[in-house]
């Protein structure tokens, strides 16, 4: 209730007070001119204090719309686990990423004699984001060449459907470890099922792609040109389907299924595609398993079966795949190639899987670090020219130290059956990403 119903009540009263003759001789007409100056004075008070209050009202009213009109136009900068600014509108985003990591090598040498030396094996600072309901990405590695020779992801993506839609510079649709991020993979170095040997030079291919994904399941097409965006112009073509399926999928147990096949047509200016092994580990030596010449107009056909799990701490993944390479004379070189591997983490944690993408990634560390003890064997042959055959074992250790820091150290003991040489090869990585 309003000061103002109060005060006129009094004033009405007082106005309307009439002393009768038993009390008309106490109250003189002086009292009463006093009483009303008195009532006068507190009409006037009260509408002061409404006064003001009205005018608080009011400033509170527009403060509160000022504030308002701030939030919706300063933009939103956020630091957890890197930076993030956001528009005020929310219509546009911007995060800045990136990733070191610094390798050191010293082999064992046999027949071959590599160099043992340091190297930044990948040097990447990443923008991404959104735009008007787009999804955008520019990553740049620096470790790997100036300008167009260190373009990693370049692409636009939206929604569409049930799906995303990606166009732009990207990685095919093919092998479960080709598609784990080089910050998430458990070696230093992919095996040869990926473009660390059998897609030698094709990691990164400029086409479109689709992905629909399930609760526990994907499914995903791409098309693309032979390049990227270093390749010369060209006219080769490409196609890639990737399907995966957990049909245990929990905390602890994770069972993943998954196949995918590629194709890729040579053409004018296409470059020669090549199957190559460093069954040494990185810098060590290597060995041309096939090759399928640019000129030949010819086309590379593989397909590839996965298998991979968690239990606890435990983990274990493999990748069988065929390929044919076509020739300019004579038939077509069969090229299989498989690799299994495995993980225990020691004090704690394990591996998360990512159902979106059909991969697994790195444990959540804590803050007294994870330690994981790891193993791998691979191998590579050209079933239709003699010799032509590689293989590798590796042990390792991976020490967690925090969610962005992480040391690895590879052991790699390589075999080429065409020579004979089994030169070895020790690794550390200091590996550093936001």
């Amino acid at each position: 209730m309003r000061l103002t119903i109060l005060a006129a009540s009094l004033a009405a009263a007082l106005a309307g007070f009439a002393p009768d003759t038993a009390h008309a001789q106490q109250a003189s007409e002086q009292e009463i001119a006093e009483l009303k100056a008195q009532v006068a004075a507190l009409m006037g008070r009260i509408e002061e204090l409404e006064a003001r209050d009205d005018a608080q009202s009011a400033v509170n009213i527009d403060t509160a719309d000022a504030l308002k009109n701030i939030q919706t136009v300063q933009p939103k900068v956020e630091t957890k686990g890197g930076l993030k600014v956001t528009s005020g509108d929310g219509q546009f985003s911007m995060a800045v990423g990136g990733r070191i990591h610094f390798d050191g090598y010293a082999f064992n040498d046999d027949i071959a004699s590599p160099t043992s030396t340091t190297e930044f094996r990948r040097g990447r600072l990443t923008l991404s984001g959104t735009a008007l309901g787009w999804e955008y990405k520019m990553e740049q590695d620096f470790a790997a060449g100036t300008n167009l020779d260190g373009l990693r992801d370049l692409y636009i993506a939206k929604a569409f459907g049930a799906g995303k839609l990606t166009i732009g510079q990207f990685k095919p649709y093919r092998s479960m470890e080709e598609l784990t991020s080089s910050n998430e993979i458990l070696m230093m170095e992919r095996p040869y099922a990926s473009a660390t040997g059998l897609f030698n030079g094709r990691q990164f291919q400029q086409g479109v792609g689709y992905l629909y994904a399930g609760p526990n399941w994907t499914a995903g097409a791409s098309v693309f040109n032979m390049r990227n965006a270093a390749t010369s112009r060209n006219e080769g073509m490409g196609f890639s389907g990737r399907a995966t399926w957990a049909p245990l999928m929990a905390t602890e147990q994770v069972l993943h299924l998954g196949g995918w096949y590629s194709y890729e047509d040579t053409a004018t200016g296409t470059p020669n595609l090549s199957a190559v092994a460093n069954y040494a580990g990185r810098r060590g030596p290597s060995l041309t398993i096939a090759n399928t010449p640019g000129a030949s107009n010819d086309q590379v056909t593989s397909y590839g079966l996965e298998l991979a799990g968690l239990y606890g701490p435990a983990f274990f993944q493999s990748e069988y795949v065929r390929a044919q390479f076509g020739q300019l004379a004579g038939p077509d070189q069969d090229v299989e190639t498989f690799y299994v591997q495995g993980s225990v983490m020691l004090n704690g944690g394990r591996k998360s899987y990512k159902p979106a993408n059909g991969v697994f990634a790195s444990p959540k560390v804590a803050d007294t670090g994870l330690w994981e003890l790891t193993a791998r064997y691979d191998q590579i042959e050209n079933k239709d020219v003699f010799g032509l055959e590689a293989s590798s074992w590796l042990l390792g250790v991976n020490y967690y130290i925090n969610p962005n820091l992480r040391l690895m150290f590879n052991y790699t003991q390589g075999d080429n059956e065409l020579t004979g040489d089994e030169t070895g090869q020790y690794a550390l990585r200091t590996q550093f990403s936001f």
